[in-house]
């Protein structure tokens, strides 16, 4: 009995406990599977056809989240992949007003 009730207060913790500290609903995770098939590759360079692949789709979804939590159009030309993980995390973290121009011109554009 005392066993059983071990396990339910430890499985319950395993869901109870990371809800409480991320405040993450359902509605609120935005994942694209193509990037799932991404996980663990690795790439011998920026020129390889893989990481050319990772890297757009990656781009596609990170301006789909930045326009779906934040309102921003961004082209996804202009910016690497990883470029757009920064602005996000800019976003996060930026004053309401404070104009958006003066942090997208830290980052590079693409060519």
């Amino acid at each position: 009995m005392k066993r059983g009730l071990l396990a339910f207060v430890m499985i319950s913790w395993l869901f109870l406990v990371p809800s409480l500290t991320f405040g993450a609903s359902a509605s609120d995770v935005f994942y694209d599977p193509q990037l799932l098939t991404q996980a663990g590759k690795t790439y011998g360079g920026v020129q390889d056809p893989g990481y050319v692949s990772y890297d757009q789709t990656l781009r596609e979804y990170m301006v789909k989240r930045i326009k779906q939590k934040f309102g921003v159009e961004l082209d996804p030309k202009k910016y690497s992949g990883f470029d757009l993980l920064e602005i996000e995390a800019v976003l996060r973290c930026r004053k309401s007003d404070e104009p958006l121009d003066i942090f997208l011109k830290m980052f590079p554009k693409q060519r």
